[in-house]
């Protein structure tokens, strides 16, 4: 069968580490998982049970294609008082997840040849969306001395007649950097002064550690014509797997990403929305236990690994990953994932999986296992780097 060049003329989607560990053969029982930012924690009981009882009362048909009415309103009530964005519902647009509201975003304001800055160590998934979409992904590398900040010369120098997007992930996924404000206000003036879009992926906005605090760059100063600000359930409220997220953006973009997202959903799952409705509009207690458990564990894996040989590791300001430079083993990136999956039996991301700004790292998801499993892939690693 003759495929579109869109698929044939694309990269491979990747799922890295966490592919090569399913392709593995015999028992990978043992196997220990820190490579798939996939929560270890159960969706909060409220949060199940509205769901349920939408289910019940019959709430199984079609609805509004940009998200039922109430949970829009909730979301615009949470952004105005959360994240200092002047919105209304109409400038809110139910998705299925973070990595649907992206894509609609990208095919809503793409056109072919156009290029999206990507700051790396980047999120790989967000490429595959941006070729689809007829642009080109590129790439900026953020300076490890640096603690990987926002480098705006470095991004002006990318600039070309051709840039439409510049994309960030805040919290950041792999670094773990929270971005601050000054930081951002200096992007902000960037896309500014360049009549540019940002898109901003902010799905670990609920998880962030000590002084670190998470600033939407749609709230700065003549950002919220100019920003995608892209939000999800997944992280948060450990619904990774129901699938919902949403995005705010001026109404016509929004009008723009619903002749997307009307022609390949229609609209997202009518009862899970009443599950999505009960937990923006829970109490604020309701996510510190999971937060307390990601913090906790966020320091075990830093102190295990800044204790083993070789190895050092910043404290990650917010998500659920560490980024640890283990450069002085001598082994690049995708050499010592593969030796820790082959020899400790422990599953990590190669830092270059994140671009060439990420050798030298690994990448450690401490939030998708219990504390007592990390903490025996804590001594496991210790005894690989032990014997190196």
């Amino acid at each position: 069968m003759k495929l579109a060049t869109r698929i044939t003329a694309t990269s491979k989607k990747s799922f890295g580490m966490y592919e090569k560990a399913a392709r593995m053969g015999g028992d990978t029982a043992d196997l220990i998982h820190l490579e798939l930012g996939s929560p270890y924690a159960d969706t909060p009981e409220l949060i199940k049970q509205a769901t349920c009882d939408a289910l019940m009362r019959g709430e199984v048909h079609y609805s509004d294609l940009r998200g039922l009415p109430a949970l829009r309103r909730a979301l615009a009530a949470k952004l105005q008082q959360q994240n200092a964005l002047d919105v209304t519902q109409d400038e809110v647009l139910v998705t299925n997840g973070l990595t649907h509201g992206s894509f609609a975003a990208f095919f809503a304001l793409l056109d072919e040849g156009d290029e999206v800055i990507l700051l790396a160590p980047y999120y790989p998934q967000h490429v595959g969306k941006i070729e689809l979409a007829g642009a080109r992904a590129v790439l900026v590398d953020l300076d490890r001395e640096n603690d990987f900040s926002i480098d705006v010369k470095a991004i002006e120098a990318a600039i070309t007649p051709k840039t439409k997007i510049i994309v960030i992930v805040n919290p950041a996924n792999p670094t773990g950097r929270v971005y601050t404000r000054d930081e951002l206000q200096q992007l902000a003036d960037l896309a500014i002064r360049h009549d540019l879009v940002v898109m901003s992926d902010e799905v670990y906005e609920e998880i962030v550690y000590d002084d670190a605090r998470h600033i939407s760059i749609a709230s700065l100063p003549g950002m919220k014509a100019r920003t995608i600000s892209m939000f999800a359930f997944t992280k948060s409220y450990a619904m990774d797997g129901w699938r919902i997220g949403y995005v705010a953006a001026p109404a016509d973009a929004i009008g723009a990403m619903l002749k997307i997202t009307a022609n390949d959903v229609t609209h997202v799952n009518t009862f899970i929305q009443a599950g999505a409705l009960a937990a923006v509009t829970a109490p604020r207690d309701t996510l510190a236990h999971l937060l307390n458990d990601d913090r906790e564990k966020r320091d075990l894996v830093v102190d295990s690994l800044n204790a083993m040989r070789n190895v050092t590791c910043a404290q990650p300001e917010g998500a659920i990953y560490a980024f640890p430079d283990i450069s002085k083993t001598g082994l690049s990136a995708q050499t010592c994932a593969d030796r820790i999956l082959e020899e400790a039996r422990v599953v990590v991301e190669a830092g270059s999986f994140y671009g060439a700004a990420g050798e030298g790292h690994v990448r450690v998801c401490f939030g998708s296992e219990s504390k007592a499993r990390i903490a025996e892939a804590m001594t496991r690693l210790y005894r690989f780097f032990e014997t190196l």
